[in-house]
């Protein structure tokens, strides 16, 4: 197996969308609580409500103020509905700060190959792997738990997104609007066709359109752009009025296809509070070295880009900054051959606690 082209892992342009649909679900909340009355607050309550998923098994409470920085983890996946033992892994990872104090918000993206170790949703360490596999091995749980012991960061929130629940959602606000950015044929559809320019794509469509990643020549880089495009699209289309009929409906496929351990009390006030604080946005991103672990390819972070990363974090959030030493790091250590600088690395070694080879 061939590792991908350098230029498919190359740093994505920032995914700014993917913070606009959360944002927008934020203010959405607002305008159809202030515009079309009660009883279509009551229904959006009740679903957003419905998405709830605490993390430590807490009762639902708000205890955001609007003066504390706050931080967030936008999980994307593409496999396995919510409630499935096989639930498929996370194509995307955002690690989100909006700090009052510095009047901005910061985004971190961690490519979905990165090498981490694992922890489930009870903090146990699993081994090894891709860190997409942790939603799969606890859910939302275990990916909030794997990215803060991988930065040394604490996350207060996480946002997961179901893009299999998508072609409901898609259907229920009229179809999408997009900029199909080259033409292909979909073999894993039945051979669907999508012609570059713009298109409207009803639910099935649009699906095959977020999830197509082999024949994009930026790879999962631009399988991402496109996920990010379709659900900018669908918020856009619940918010017009052509679709207010269907609210019901939309709510509903709202609270199939999202999670997070946010009430609606904590939308609410975020959309009022921090609002000011999402119009200004530093995005970066967590690089890495491309090699093999046994079969799989990796993305390998350096030492030096994971404490950059953490850092970087931590300093919006108003914490010292600390050196990081966690598994990724005193392996990194051990691979005293390994060539951080040109990429050329055919293979990436991980050692026991005695240093051997595994």
């Amino acid at each position: 197996m061939a590792l991908e082209p350098r230029s498919k892992r190359r740093a994505p342009r920032p995914p700014h969308r993917i913070l606009k649909f959360f944002l927008l679900i934020l203010t959405g909340a607002l305008f159809f609580a202030g515009t079309y009355g009660y009883h279509v607050y009551s229904q959006l309550k009740n679903a957003v409500d419905k998405t709830y998923e605490p993390l430590d098994g807490h009762t639902l409470h708000s205890d955001i103020t609007g003066d504390d920085p706050i931080s967030f983890l936008l999980l994307g996946t593409d496999t396995g509905a919510f409630g499935r033992k096989d639930r498929g892994n996370s194509d995307t990872m955002i690690v989100v700060t909006i700090s009052p104090d510095k009047k901005r918000t910061t985004m971190t993206s961690i490519p979905r190959d990165t090498m981490a170790q694992i922890y489930d949703e009870n903090g146990k360490a699993t081994g090894i792997q891709k860190i997409n596999a942790a939603y799969n091995i606890g859910n939302s749980k275990a990916a909030v738990k794997t990215v803060e012991k991988l930065l040394n960061i604490p996350i207060d929130y996480y946002v997961t997104i179901n893009m299999a629940g998508l072609e409901k959602i898609v259907n229920a606000v009229g179809g999408v609007d997009v900029n199909v950015p080259f033409s292909w044929t979909d073999s894993n559809t039945g051979g669907q066709h999508f012609k570059k320019g713009p298109a409207h794509l009803n639910g099935s469509r649009a699906l095959a359109y977020a999830r197509m990643r082999y024949e994009d020549p930026e790879g999962d880089y631009g399988r991402q752009k496109r996920q990010q495009e379709v659900i900018e699209s669908i918020v856009k289309s619940a918010l017009s009025v052509k679709t207010l009929g269907n609210y019901q409906e939309v709510f509903d496929s709202m609270s199939n296809s999202l999670r997070m351990n946010l009430t609606f009390d904590d939308v609410l006030t975020i959309a009022e509070k921090y609002n000011a604080d999402a119009k200004t946005i530093k995005s970066s991103q967590l690089k890495g070295v491309g090699a093999y672990i046994g079969d799989g390819a990796y993305e390998i972070p350096s030492t030096e880009a994971l404490q950059k990363a953490s850092d970087k974090i931590r300093t919006e959030m108003g914490l010292e900054k600390e050196t990081l030493d966690n598994v990724n790091t005193q392996q990194n250590a051990k691979n005293i051959n390994f060539d951080w600088e040109s990429g050329n690395n055919p293979t990436y070694t991980i050692f026991d606690d005695e240093g051997a080879e595994n």
